[in-house]
Parts: C-alpha cells; sequence; structure tokens
C-alpha cells in the first residue's frame, strides 16, 4: 500500500515538474508561483464533485480553469521578464492561496475534505501514469513543433526571437496557459487521491521545490524533470520526520548540483 501511494504522488509530482519545464524550461520564462494553478486544480475538482459533477467532467474543468487563469497571467506578464517575472508570480501565488484561505465557499482554513474520486488506489495509479504518459507526448510534442523551436528562441533571447519573426507575445500566452492548465490537471487528480486539501498545501514553498525538481534534474530536458521529481518527492517521503526542514535539504542539495553540475544531473553541459 505504501509502494503503491509513493508510486501515484511521484507520478503526479513528475506530471507536475513536466508543466513548469514547458515554461521555464523550454520557454526560459522563470515562474515561482506554478503551484497556485496546482492549487487551482485541486480546488476547482473538489468543488465540482461536492456538487454532484462528474470526475470526467470535473477533471478537464480543473485544467481549464487553471489554463484560462495561466492565460490571463501570460497576458499580464508580457512585458515582465526575468527576476520580474519571477516576482511577479511569486506574487500570483500568494494571491491565490489567499483567496482559498479566505473564501467560505473553498473552505477556509480548514481546506475541504472528502474528495471522493470514481476509483480504487490502484484506479488513481493508472490513471496518474495515463496522464503522466499523455504529458510526456505533449512535452516531446511541443519541443518537436515549430511552436518548441520558438520557444526555445525565446529562451535563449527574446530580443533575437523578434527580430527573427517570432512573435513572443503570443508564444509567451500559449505556453502559460498550456503548461498551467497541465498543472490544473494534476492538482485536480491529487485532490481526488489525497480526498483533503489545505490552503497551504499550495503555497510559495512547493513552488521553490518544483522549480529545484526542474532546476536539479535539467531544464528543457523530457527526463531531467521526471528525474528531480523522483529524487525530491522520494527525498521528502523518505525524511517526513524531519518535514519542516524539508526547504533547508531541499536548498542544500540544489545549492550542490549548482555549484558542481549546474547543467542538472541530465542536462547538456553548459
Amino acid at each position: 500500500m505504501y509502494y503503491l501511494t509513493l508510486a501515484t504522488l511521484l507520478l503526479i509530482y513528475a506530471t507536475l515538474a513536466l508543466s513548469l519545464n514547458l515554461i521555464t524550461g523550454l520557454a526560459g520564462q522563470v515562474t515561482l508561483g506554478h503551484a497556485a494553478f496546482f492549487g487551482i486544480g485541486a480546488y476547482v475538482l473538489a468543488f465540482l464533485l461536492a456538487h454532484g459533477v462528474n470526475f470526467w467532467i470535473a477533471l478537464p474543468s480543473a485544467g481549464l480553469a487553471a489554463g484560462i487563469t495561466g492565460l490571463a497571467l501570460g497576458a499580464v506578464s508580457l512585458r515582465l521578464r526575468e527576476d520580474f517575472l519571477a516576482i511577479a508570480t511569486i506574487g500570483i501565488n500568494f494571491v491565490v492561496v489567499a483567496l482559498f484561505l479566505y473564501l467560505p465557499f473553498f473552505g477556509g482554513a480548514f481546506g475541504m475534505s472528502g474528495i471522493a474520486g470514481p476509483f480504487r488506489e490502484s484506479g488513481t495509479l493508472l490513471t496518474a501514469a495515463a496522464l503522466f504518459g499523455l504529458v510526456v507526448w505533449l512535452h516531446e510534442a511541443v519541443r518537436a513543433s515549430d511552436l518548441g523551436l520558438a520557444l526555445i528562441a525565446l529562451r535563449e533571447s527574446e530580443e533575437a526571437a523578434e527580430a527573427l519573426g517570432v512573435n513572443v507575445k503570443r508564444f509567451k500566452v500559449t505556453v502559460f496557459s498550456l503548461g498551467t492548465a497541465v498543472a490544473g490537471l494534476a492538482g485536480g487528480l491529487y485532490a481526488a487521491y489525497v480526498g483533503v486539501i489545505h490552503p497551504h498545501d499550495f503555497g510559495f514553498p512547493l513552488s521553490v521545490t518544483l522549480l529545484a525538481m526542474v532546476a536539479i534534474g535539467g531544464m528543457g530536458t523530457l527526463w531531467g524533470p521526471i528525474l528531480g521529481a523522483i529524487v525530491l518527492g522520494g527525498f521528502a517521503q523518505a525524511f517526513a520526520f524531519i518535514h519542516n526542514y524539508e526547504l533547508v535539504l531541499f536548498g542544500l542539495l540544489l545549492a550542490l548540483v549548482m555549484r558542481y553540475r549546474p547543467q542538472g544531473l541530465l542536462g547538456r553541459r553548459l
């Protein structure tokens, strides 16, 4: 049972890490608020299930809600770059958590409980594996497409990409909406699996952890974020007894990787 739970959570986190890799790894848009979209997906699914909506309608709706929010963020962030974009996304994360915390129909500080998915634990594992496989395919399809080439050009230099005729604004908005929609799907599945969610589950520390997963594994690669999710996700489970010091240990691990292998464990040498 423990290993089934661990495998399911690692698949969800690997899916979430790939969704961030689309934005940060491929397009070079550093975001420190990705957990907010994970939370939007979780809360939307929980809210819809509580009102009798079928799970297979609620789950895509969770992804759609997160994607629309990401679309809005992408539109707002068109003039923001690098540090300014990162700071803006931190603010988004805090705003979303505050809304979950203070709006009564989201359960406030008590969160939402009794979230019942339509299947047993093994069924959730299979669903998480199916979603993960779909996102792997999507990630590689994007990377091999004209969209992927445009995103990589955007990552290397926005000015050069624009000079070559790349519609920077359109591609920024596209990648934000795509990555956040995938995060919303992962959040919906997470809520259905754990059954109980709280606002602080989706706070800034999780956003930092997700960015660490991508950076440690190797930004812009397929297997790097997956490895990062396995390493940090497994690390969190193995050292759950020192949960209060988790971010300290993650920070130390990230510092070591950045010092001795700045391209990430599976990234190409810089």
